[in-house]
């Protein structure tokens, strides 16, 4: 083994990149037993400001969940009042409206619940506590609004065909009057903190219940002035259009967070040739970078130096990129020095990982080389 590599080599794990030993990192301790890298200079990991390795913000504060837990007060009271006036009015594009609300009620009732569960401190197998709450809840939101769309479109199918006699009066005055509910719910919603990727969904849900509010009044005006009954079931639609909308982009990016995949907006790639293209590092492979959650994206990578540089320097120079340019703060980094071959008399176009890291995943990125392709 390469007597500068070694104590990179135990913190090396079956995949290729388990994290920097914490006595490698850690100024007090000193220099580790065997390693030529010495006491690490400069701050510790947890300096780098805003770091997420220790505790981090939950989703909302104190006063965002007063703010979702007066819009929820407010859909409640309604939906309450709109569901007993669809049933008399037999109108079945009131009581899509009121299906909505009820998954904007969920959605904020389990905002209201994720943020107390990740505001718990990690514990025991859950090393991460509970941020991921939050995002099971959103999935459950767009799954839901996918199955009672699926039952709307049934119901105004059926009623397109056989339209029953509806009361336009009471359907243009109750969608008038959700209309300035949801305006006040959004309002209060929005004053939440909307990087909440539950929080968000809940204010979306509640914007675009305003414009299934609209449909539903222009088709209670035109049951009101023409009699076209239909109207009521074209307007239910509308609001499946909505819901189907809604709910597919819920479960698109809570399903983007549990398969691991890098935020929008952040490239793996870039990223990748950014770090290489650093002082001092000669290969960046076995780079991940996910999410834990909304808000809150991490990275980990193998990362190797030329001979008789500080590894703790690179490491700290590292971090300092990924938390300044890509608001990356939880960052897990192996950083070995790369042996002579590797220098010397590996060929460029090998397969990433090949003789220093055989289980390497993913591109490896060079000082100089192109972005690899995704």
């Amino acid at each position: 083994m390469h007597p500068a590599n070694e104590h990179g080599r135990r913190g090396h794990g079956p995949h290729g990149h388990a994290g920097y030993l914490a006595a490698a990192s850690d100024p007090a301790r000193g220099s580790v037993p065997g390693s030529a890298h010495g006491p690490a200079p400069g701050p510790a990991r947890g300096s780098v400001p805003g770091s997420a390795h220790g505790p981090a913000p939950g989703p909302a504060d104190g006063a965002g969940s007063r703010h979702l837990a007066g819009a929820l007060a407010l859909i409640v009271a309604f939906m309450a009042a709109e569901v007993t006036i669809g049933v008399l009015a037999h109108s079945l594009a009131l009581l899509s409206d009121a299906a909505h609300m009820l998954t904007d009620a969920a959605a904020i009732a389990l905002a209201l619940a994720a943020i107390r569960l990740s505001a718990r401190p990690p514990g025991g197998g859950f090393t991460y506590g509970l941020r991921r709450t939050e995002i099971l809840s959103a999935q459950a939101n767009g799954i839901t609004l996918l199955l009672l769309a699926a039952w709307l479109t049934y119901q105004a199918v059926h009623r397109l065909i056989s339209p029953p006699a509806v009361a336009g009066g009471a359907v243009l005055g109750t969608a008038l009057a959700g209309i300035a509910v949801n305006a006040a719910a959004a309002w209060l919603a929005g004053r939440a903190d909307r990087r909440s990727l539950n929080v968000e969904g809940a204010f979306r849900h509640i914007v675009t219940d305003a414009y299934a509010f609209a449909a539903t009044a222009v088709a209670g005006l035109v049951v009101l002035t023409t009699g076209f009954n239909r109207a009521d079931a074209i307007a239910s639609l509308v609001v499946v259009a909505l819901m189907t909308r809604a709910g597919t982009g819920l479960l698109r990016e809570s399903g983007r967070i549990f398969l691991e995949a890098a935020p929008p907006g952040l490239s793996p790639d870039a990223i990748g040739q950014a770090m290489a293209a650093r002082e001092g590092v000669v290969e960046v492979h076995d780079l991940h970078i996910w999410q834990i959650t909304s808000g809150m994206p991490a990275a980990s990578a193998h990362v190797l130096v030329g001979p008789g540089l500080d590894c703790h320097a690179v490491r700290a120079d590292l971090e300092c990129l990924l938390a300044g340019t890509y608001q990356i703060t939880h960052s897990v980094l192996q950083v070995d020095h790369a042996p002579d071959p590797l220098l010397s008399i590996r060929d460029r176009s090998a397969p990433p990982g090949d003789g220093h890291c055989p289980q390497a995943h993913g591109p490896a990125h060079r000082p100089g080389g192109e972005p690899p392709g995704r």
